[in-house]
């Protein structure tokens, strides 16, 4: 068994030990083992149908934890404690208003509440089952900082609905991209009908791109990730499978930094490539390295360069799923499952076969002992016939990126892209209620080749860095409808249902006197694929730079050093945000002093596994 925590301990002291006899008496366990290192099951939840399934799983796994504590054969001699749960809000209800700016920092409160049980309780072996976007980052985040034996599992993905006219399928997308429809009644519909049931959203969006990624990189058993909330073997079969796991890790003393090493963040990150994944993974693979213990994503892990090296020339898109496809989490599902995606990428030596999982195998072996189908060229393509024949995101440097922060989902790209090139004219709104007002109001001031830039809206402008879901979703539709294409540029992110010629994260952002803060209307934007920059001619001409600069420079002074532009900040949460928070290329968490944060520095050594293809760049 794994060394006995050091957080807490319990001696004879009879107040210390009042609560705890009272808790193994009330859990129906035994009194005897309230000295031992204990193990329990948390959860996440919130406001939305993302969550609604959590509490059941949770409680299921409880029981079956339960039943395994004691001191006979096969047992577990440990404390049980009572399962626990973090909150965060619901993007899909919040995309497009002042509430968005909670999101991300969902991520921070699930983090911080997860480090605060795990600790002060000293847990030995947890369970977490976890939904919607964030609070999975954030409890993985949390599991890592606290490496005592755990393991995660997805409650799993809400089914498409479908619209009762045309009998095609939908879900909130869909919902959002008919949001300027002139039919009321229309868009009545669409909302009834886009989301039955429960689950977090079904398509390749941010929830589905990070538990494939929990799952690739050691921590979720890999036939967990895409099977719906509502399917059977949640309750009847994994519970059990979760908590034989769990007693294997604790009896190997493995922890989740021996799982979440540098190459297997590589594979999850290969993977989301893969599978068209969603832009928030560039600022949560960071967050995760970093609680992992290593200091720098980008040079630990992966560079930019390799990075780009591998989305263009190596990794192609193996899946036709929402929102750039037509498939949904659930048809991955019926199709074998992520490990299926997984196979295909190892087959072609663009995987590392030797990490460890959670199981207690390799990568490698719970491919095999899953007995892993080939892909049916349909759903999931091979790589030798790709659905796309290069990867679905990019990254992207520049005078308008010098952080190399900004990321396209070239996967969602529509149209726009000649020769790999998009050279349009800025269009400058100074946060995204003046843009959905723009939208809402005079969609037809919208012309082609159009970049619009949306600032103040980052890590610490907004603060909080919302999504743009509404906002691009709007452009989508109106883009389609008119056969135009309009680009989007901001220091804010997207969520992993965007498409479009849509780039986020640039930074530094407007807040902290990025350039994207020094750009006025009809500056013309290049976003150069061959390059893999974002530029402004503008910005190149040192005089109008160095004027426009210190006219913001003057702007902040006048102001008390923040800019006027910038969201007002009523809550401590929103404060916090603002004053802690760090740039995207490093997740855009709250951090104030990232050097604190590594407490156990880590050598980004690799497992002595080489890809067949050799695909490393020098």
């Amino acid at each position: 068994m794994a060394e006995k925590s050091k957080t807490v301990v319990f001696d004879n002291n009879p107040g210390r030990n009042a609560q705890t006899y009272g808790i193994a008496r009330e859990l129906n366990t035994d009194m005897d083992l309230i000295h031992e290192p204990s193990v329990g099951v948390i959860g996440t939840k919130g406001d939305s149908q993302c969550y609604m399934g959590v509490q059941r799983k949770v409680e299921t796994i409880h029981e079956h934890l339960r039943q395994r504590l004691g001191r006979g054969d096969g047992q577990m001699p440990m404390r049980l404690v009572q399962p626990e749960y973090t909150v965060a809000t619901s993007d899909g209800m919040r995309n497009g208003t002042r509430e968005m700016r909670y999101s991300l920092i969902g991520r921070e409160v699930t983090h911080d509440t997860v480090c605060e049980h795990l600790s002060a309780s000293g847990l030995e072996g947890t369970i977490a089952v976890v939904a919607c976007d964030k609070p999975p980052v954030g409890t993985l985040a949390g599991i890592l900082e606290h490496n005592r034996p755990a393991i995660i599992m997805s409650d799993g993905p809400i089914r498409p609905g479908k619209d009762s006219v045309t009998e095609e399928p939908i879900d909130i997308v869909t919902g959002f991209q008919v949001a300027g429809h002139p039919d009321a009644e229309y868009k009545k519909r669409i909302a009834c009908e886009a989301c039955p049931g429960y689950g977090s959203c079904g398509g390749m969006f941010t929830y589905n791109t990070m538990q494939t990624f929990i799952g690739v990189v050691g921590m979720q058993p890999l036939h967990m990730v895409a099977p719906p909330s509502d399917d059977p073997r949640r309750l009847n079969e994994f519970p059990e499978q979760l908590v034989g796991y769990l007693k294997g890790m604790i009896e190997r003393g493995h922890t989740p930094r021996d799982i979440v090493s540098r190459d297997a963040i590589r594979n999850a990150v290969i993977v989301a490539m893969a599978v068209g994944g969603s832009t928030n993974v560039l600022l949560h693979a960071p967050e995760i390295a970093r609680a992992a213990g290593f200091k720098s994503f980008a040079d630990d892990i992966m560079s930019p360069d390799e990075f780009n090296h591998l989305s263009q020339n190596v990794v192609p898109v193996l899946t036709d799923a929402r929102p750039y496809g037509l498939y949904s989490m659930v048809d991955i599902d019926e199709k074998g499952g992520v490990q299926v995606i997984v196979k295909a990428l190892m087959d072609a030596g663009l995987l590392y076969g030797d990490t460890l999982t959670c199981t207690g195998e390799t990568l490698a072996e719970q491919i095999a002992r899953l007995d892993t189908a080939d892909p049916d060229g349909t759903v999931i393509y091979p790589v030798a016939k790709p659905y796309k024949p290069t990867g679905g995101l990019r990254v992207l440097g520049g005078n308008l990126s010098p952080e190399y922060s900004a990321v396209l989902k070239l996967a969602g790209v529509e149209g726009g892209l000649e020769d790999n090139r998009f050279v349009g004219r800025a269009r400058i709104f100074n946060g995204e209620q003046s843009l959905l007002d723009a939208l809402e109001s005079a969609p037809d001031s919208f012309q082609n080749h159009d970049m619009v830039i949306v600032r103040y809206e980052g890590p610490s402008g907004a603060p909080g860095m919302p999504e743009m879901l509404d906002s691009t979703s709007r452009i989508t539709t109106l883009c389609r409808e008119k056969e135009i294409v309009v680009g989007l540029m901001t220091d804010a992110r997207f969520s992993g249902g965007s498409v479009g010629l849509v780039i986020g994260h640039v930074g530094p952002e407007a807040a902290l006197g990025g350039p994207i803060a020094f750009l006025e209307d009809g500056d013309e934007i290049v976003v150069d694929l061959n390059t893999n920059e974002l530029n402004s001619a503008a910005l190149d001409d040192a005089a109008t730079l160095k004027a426009r600069k210190a006219k913001w420079e003057k702007e902040v002074a006048d102001n008390g050093g923040i800019h006027p532009l910038c969201g007002e900040v009523d809550t401590r949460l929103l404060n916090r945000m603002r004053r802690s928070a760090v740039s995207a290329v490093y997740g855009a968490g709250m951090h104030p002093d990232r050097e604190l944060w590594v407490p156990q520095q880590r050598e980004p050594e690799m497992t002595g596994f080489v890809p067949q293809n050799k695909f490393r760049t020098a």
